[in-house]
């Protein structure tokens, strides 16, 4: 707790600059988000994605091209124009592929994903309906469990712990889609557990030390459950690490966003939540505590 205002600072800045970066440059949205067609197409020879984005620019297709696997596979991104039309996403899949044959001959279209505009929309509000009903039934789960203090406290936590990893995703340039909701959902889930830990040694020992003042009992609950945390954390790093490096296009983004967001919310456990705990509780769960 002697770091607890450092600790604080810190995540303050670090979200502030999230949201900064939120506004500007903003989330790089993924078709499911935006609506489109994503191909994976594979050439005979390698050229930089560069390359392949200039020869699509100059029949009129604007796409963004990223290499992915080996240097000979490409990941093409392009927004379809006009109606939300499956005729239209078939059209724009052929036009591509044409312009890729004229320039390199043998090339081939492993996969296509389409999504219309109306159906990104509503997969996007679904998306952040999704985490904010999460925030408020942790919420709800904790106050009924615990104390209101502790309610806040935790929810706060998770605000904190999701407006970085906002910037992560900005900072990064991974997409942001219906996987990273995933991820999102899934490091909530296991921040909130690793507090619910702290939190539930800091009530224990709140009844069996009646008289140690608030920040003598969370130093001690802290302690006393680090070693589970740290244990936690390292396992599930270690599950995912493998992922992040060998994990391929579909993988590689959602297992790099889960080893950030393991990261960030075992540290908020400790050097977060436990500090807003402190600040919202000392005078009602510790009355006659300096």
């Amino acid at each position: 707790m002697k770091g607890r205002w450092a600790g604080l600072g810190t995540s303050a800045c670090l979200s502030t600059l999230s949201i900064i970066l939120f506004f500007h440059p903003g989330l790089k949205l993924g078709l499911d988000f935006r609506g489109g067609v994503v191909i994976e197409a594979h050439a005979p020879k390698a050229e930089p994605p560069e390359e392949i984005q200039k020869i699509l620019q100059k029949k009129g297709i604007a796409a963004s091209v990223q290499s992915f696997g080996s240097e000979q596979d490409y990941r093409i991104s392009a927004n379809s124009s006009g109606e939300e039309n499956a005729q239209n996403s078939k059209n724009l899949v052929t036009q591509i592929q044409s312009a890729l044959n004229e320039h390199m001959a043998g090339t081939k279209i492993l996969r296509t994903d389409s999504v219309g505009a109306s159906v990104s929309k509503e997969l996007f509000r679904d998306g952040l309906l999704a985490l904010f009903l999460s925030l408020g039934m942790i919420m709800i789960y904790i106050w009924i469990r615990f104390e209101r203090e502790f309610a806040i406290a935790a929810v706060a936590t998770l605000v904190l712990d999701l407006t970085k990893m906002v910037g992560f995703l900005i900072l990064t340039g991974f997409e942001f889609d219906l996987i990273m909701v995933a991820a999102l959902l899934t490091i909530i889930g296991y921040s909130t557990n690793d507090k619910v830990v702290v939190y539930d040694r800091v009530r224990e020992n709140l009844r069996k030390y009646r008289t140690m003042p608030l920040i003598e009992i969370l130093n001690l609950s802290i302690n006393e459950t680090l070693n589970r945390t740290l244990a936690t954390s390292s396992t599930l790093f270690l599950a995912a690490l493998p992922l992040a490096l060998f994990g391929g296009s579909t993988l590689t983004a959602f297992a790099w966003v889960m080893l950030a967001g393991i990261v960030i919310g075992t540290s908020s456990s400790i050097f977060i939540a436990s500090p807003l705990l402190l600040l919202m509780g000392n005078k009602r769960l510790r009355p006659h505590s300096k």
